[in-house]
């Protein structure tokens, strides 16, 4: 496979990903659009004319966003639909509810380092709202990404996907003791196989997926960090030196996926920096590279399998 590279780099900003692209006529949904990187992507697609649903928990806020863009982007055109990816009733009601072809999905919602919470249907918390909510909001807009032709969908993971492969014999901590970092890996992990196995079952339906790493930066997903320990690791990282991104440069890697034609007829890639990372053995720095155990076809698989059974068997 020929590696994705592009003319952007770190620094860029999703307004400069998406300048020169029309997406007049395409629909997208960015979900957790109400704060972080989700405001600055739905504000990025928004500007090239697409309409964005703003899938968010908090609709009220959602809202105050969506206004924002409209008042800030001549033209745009943003709406707001509640949608909690860790309650499936949610879910399922917006996969419901929705109509008519979606071109763009990106799953940019999550949660990071949460303590250890079990949804409704009995799932660990991360692993729910950042995997499973996604998979079975991606699984019942299948067939409106099919009408699209050329849909894509954007796998929001992260670096952290180097803490951990899939846990398969204890998806949820139920056997073992609770690790919030090893739990937060193993759903980054799942984002990106869920990106590889997306591509290999939908694309003969126009449908390809890509997952992605926004890059270093203070948000809103930092809250349940211990206080001590953020302003410790903030402080560490502005003594090595190393700037954190804008949350609009945050956006771009996700931008870029979701719309650049450099991508087209590719999938199953994780990026970074608006470019394919490389593999490594182990990550780089903290941030840098993707770790074969999220790349593998076999696992992706399985864990598409699995997925499907837990999703149904929480619908019975």
């Amino acid at each position: 496979m020929t590696p994705v590279v592009s003319p952007f780099d770190a620094s860029t900003t999703a307004s400069e990903v998406i300048r020169g692209i029309d997406l007049g006529g395409k629909r997208a949904v960015v979900t957790g659009a109400s704060s972080g990187i989700g405001v600055e992507t739905a504000r990025a697609l928004a500007e090239a004319g697409a309409e964005v649903t703003l899938a968010v928990r908090d609709v009220g806020a959602g809202r105050r966003v969506a206004g924002q863009i409209e008042a800030s982007v001549p033209g745009a055109r943003a709406l707001t639909a509640e949608l909690d990816l860790s309650v499936l009733s949610s879910v399922d009601r917006f996969t419901a509810a929705w109509q008519g072809p979606l071109h763009i999905l990106v799953n940019n919602a999550g949660v990071m380092l949460t303590p250890e919470q079990r949804t409704v249907d009995g799932w660990e918390l991360q692993f729910a709202t950042n995997h499973l909510g996604h998979f079975a909001l991606a699984v019942g807009l299948h067939r409106a990404l099919a009408r699209a032709s050329g849909a894509r969908i954007v796998s929001v993971s992260s670096s952290g996907h180097g803490n951990s492969g899939i846990r398969f014999d204890d998806l949820f901590f139920r056997h073992g003791p609770y690790d919030a970092g090893q739990a937060y890996g193993q759903s980054k992990t799942a984002n990106v196989l869920f990106a590889v196995e997306a591509s290999r079952r939908w694309a003969a339906d126009g449908i390809l997926a890509n997952a992605v790493m926004p890059g270093g930066i203070w948000t809103n997903l930092q809250r349940h960090w211990d206080p001590a320990v953020l302003a410790a690791t903030k402080a560490q990282v502005a003594a090595s030196g190393f700037s954190a991104k804008t949350p609009e440069q945050g956006a771009a890697t996700s931008v870029f996926a979701a719309v650049s034609p450099l991508l087209d007829g590719v999938g199953g890639r994780y990026l970074e920096d608006c470019q394919e990372a490389r593999r490594v053995p182990e990550i780089i720095n903290g941030l840098y590279g993707v770790m074969d155990h999220a790349l593998d076809p076999v696992t992706a698989e399985r864990l598409w399998d699995v997925s499907l059974e837990l999703v149904a068997a929480a619908r019975r």
